[in-house]
């Protein structure tokens, strides 16, 4: 076994008892935070883009747009571990940092202060 595949190679195997288990009653599966991975993936020459999870909390954010937008988000697949969901390329969005300034800095720390005041009065 080379060096490269052996990470691949001790995930699998780490899944594959983990489903063993769990067929045996030992438990539910448990991923470490490196397993709880999320890919999208789309290309030029489709409409739809492909969103693959691994993450609980992904999972829920997608299955509650899939109850609520059923002609827009599907769920393609699933496992014991993973979903898969399809939704259009458009919905991807990828946005640049916002730029917030010392001044309202400031104003939302006051902002802070004064709710956090308000809930121990």
């Amino acid at each position: 076994m080379v060096n490269a595949d052996r990470g691949t190679r001790v995930r699998e195997e780490n899944v594959f008892y983990a489903y063993e288990a769990k067929e045996r009653g030992y438990g539910t599966m448990k991923l470490s935070r490196y397993e709880q991975e999320t890919i999208v993936n789309y290309n030029a020459g489709e409409l739809t883009a492909t969103l693959y999870t691994r993450d609980k909390a992904v999972m829920r954010k997608l299955d509650t747009l899939v109850t609520d937008f059923p002609d827009i988000y599907k769920l393609t697949g699933q496992d014991e571990v993973s979903k898969t969901y399809s939704f259009p390329k458009s919905y991807v969005s990828y946005r640049k940092p916002r730029a917030v300034s010392t001044e309202q800095r400031e104003r939302a720390r006051q902002m802070m202060v004064k709710r956090n005041k308000a809930k121990t009065d």
